[in-house]
């Protein structure tokens, strides 16, 4: 049992038999080791040399390795010999925070097994749990990996029962690894080997590669990474994208292994990338198939479910940012980001900016993070929202991303909220915590399940709004770090919400509106008003600020005017010049709060994320 160094080229050049190919993914919780245990994988198998060898090898964004996490799914190709048989691994690692489980079920769809990985410290978390149900339901072989086990706190034995308990997988098929020292990793790659299935597709049957991510290049157009199911797919060819109708000639073919690197054609059951002049993003959509233009296939793939932006907010150019310069750059990173949306929006405050559609919190900063790094603009950015359903009277459904689009309310009948199924996996002695949590947030309790003796899952349905501003803080706070959360989306229900406006200086600010349930409206409007009595900046002139449900204001704040001593000079006299030079004062104060526009900086916008208690 071998790593193949030096012969990578050769091995990815020439076309493998299907038998040899073996496509996984590792997917696991965030922090349990897979881009750690990527980069072993790629050590042994001699993809990589120690020299060129870095931390979070495939993590390519500056971003991913700051953070310390995984953002985007990569892929990656390297051959490996085990009994004097040469395999062909291609490898797909994928980012394990909740914000971006589209992007492991895209994976997941490329694949034919993966690596469930969970660190033997921690046992199994909330996101272990989604991923591995994602992979059984795309009907995926697991290979159960438990990691970190040299560590003095590990407890494989505990984790590998809570993996049979939870996920209903064999306990003694778990492989015990330490990803970081490389100890065990040889007895996985021949796991891999010998567990997991190859590839069911034939070389002789019609084109059909399935679309599973693409990257915009500079300098070759858009870069496409394609699963061939089954067929072959060569240099040069002529090929169709079913969704779009479009036709195009291939003009390169290659492989991540894990640099770029050319081959002359791609058989069934190969992962790799086509260059074919793609320019637009609107020819390339993520899931569609590749077949030939001449003898097509009869039908697509199944594709993938469009992901479903659940917080919206907005992005207006900043200071010396012009508005086309931000659609430019929104449409860049679109690209290499099918799973976040955007279209024109106006603001009385702001001027024209983008309404912009995301898969969570998380993945709402890393957008702008990358639209301030890597394409050098900068953004103001409102407080984020979640998308509501609005029955009219007419029996009709209107769906919304925004408080300031809720029609007039004499024709609503309801307002339906998102609401979710929470998974929170926390320690025994913290249950009550996390219950008044919950319940605090308007949460249902469904169920309790022990994990063992000291850990459980906790399940409640709560809406979406009160998930996404501080829940997960207050959650690790409660349990000193040890909780973990996922959630699913479970449709949408009609409860007591109302509009709450705020109004600065009488004039109500639409990107600051937004919709609560009746019950909070009073202490939250009070919060955020109070938030924004210190964000804003004092003026020439008072500055009332109001948070008001329909034409009852509910909470009041006053920023006072910034004074200048107009009497400074008036050494004694009549009383009277003195008060002349202040009523002349306050008439001035008085036309400069007619005409005079208040200045509200980002950090205003944002005070609605945190209302404080």
């Amino acid at each position: 049992m071998t790593g193949l160094a030096g012969r990578s080229l050769p091995v990815l050049r020439g076309a493998p038999k299907p038998m040899d190919i073996r496509n996984f993914s590792i997917v696991a919780h965030i922090d349990h080791g897979k881009s750690t245990l990527a980069d072993r994988i790629l050590e042994r198998t001699g993809a990589i040399t120690e020299r060129d060898m870095q931390a979070q090898f495939l993590d390519d964004l500056d971003l991913e390795r700051e953070r310390g996490i995984t953002i985007k799914a990569s892929a990656v190709t390297v051959p490996y010999t085990l009994d004097n048989r040469l395999y062909m691994f291609n490898l797909i690692d994928t980012p394990g925070h909740v914000d971006f489980h589209y992007e492991v079920a895209k994976a997941l769809q490329a694949c034919e097994g993966a690596l469930l990985l969970v660190d033997a410290t921690q046992g199994v978390q909330a996101q272990t749990v989604a991923n591995a149900y994602a992979a059984i339901e795309a009907g995926l072989e697991i290979v159960p990996v438990i990691n970190k086990i040299d560590l003095p706190s590990a407890r494989p034995d505990q984790v590998a029962e809570e993996m049979e308990q939870v996920l209903g997988i064999d306990a003694l098929s778990a492989v015990h690894i330490s990803a970081k020292s490389g100890l065990g990793v040889d007895e996985l790659l021949r796991a891999i080997c010998l567990r997991l299935p190859a590839p069911r597709g034939l070389a002789e049957k019609p084109l059909q590669a399935l679309i599973f991510d693409s990257k915009y290049d500079d300098y070759r157009g858009v870069i496409v990474y394609i699963r061939v199911m089954n067929g072959k797919i060569v240099v040069g060819q002529k090929i169709r994208l079913m969704g779009e109708q479009q036709v195009y000639q291939i003009t390169g073919l290659g492989k991540f292994a894990p640099r770029a690197v050319s081959v002359d054609s791609l058989e069934a059951g190969e992962v790799g990338f086509l260059v074919a002049n793609i320019k637009t993003l609107s020819d390339v959509t993520i899931g569609d198939t590749v077949t030939d233009a001449n003898t097509p296939a009869s039908e697509a793939l199944p594709g993938y479910r469009p992901p479903k932006q659940m917080v919206y907010c907005d992005f207006y150019p900043g200071p010396d940012t012009e508005y086309t310069q931000l659609r430019e750059a929104l449409e860049k990173l679109r690209l290499n980001d099918s799973s976040f949306t955007f279209e024109p929006e106006t603001s009385d405050a702001l001027g024209f900016g983008f309404r912009c559609g995301f898969l969570g919190l998380l993945h709402m900063e890393i957008v702008q993070e990358r639209l301030e790094r890597e394409q050098h603009v900068q953004v103001v950015q409102t407080a984020p929202t979640v998308p509501y359903e609005i029955l009219l009277n007419d029996g009709t459904v209107k769906m919304i991303d925004s408080a300031s689009m809720l029609p007039d309310l004499s024709k609503v009948r309801e307002i339906r909220e998102p609401m979710i199924r929470a998974s929170i996996i926390v320690p025994a002695e913290n249950i009550g915590d996390i219950s008044k949590l919950c319940q605090d947030r308007r949460g249902i309790y469904k169920k309790t399940e022990y994990l063992g003796p000291n850990r459980v899952i906790i399940e409640y349905e709560m809406p979406l709004a009160e998930v996404i501003f501080d829940f997960f803080d207050r959650l690790k706070t409660a349990t000193r770090g040890y909780g973990t959360l996922d959630y699913d989306l479970i449709g949408f229900r009609a409860d007591d919400l109302v509009k709450m406006d705020i109004l600065v200086n009488a004039q109500a600010i639409d990107a600051l509106s937004l919709i609560v349930h009746k019950s909070k409206a009073e202490s939250r409007g009070r919060a955020i008003i109070r938030k924004l009595k210190e964000e804003i900046g004092k003026h020439l002139f008072e500055v009332p600020l109001q948070a008001a449900v329909g034409s009852r204001v509910i909470a009041r704040e006053t920023i006072s005017a910034m004074r200048k001593n107009v009497t400074a000079k008036c050494y004694g006299g009549d009383v009277s010049r003195k008060r002349k030079l202040l009523e002349k004062q306050k008439a001035g104060k008085k036309r400069m709060k007619q005409v005079g526009q208040v200045e509200i900086p980002q950090e205003a916008f944002m005070a609605v994320l945190e209302p404080g208690d």
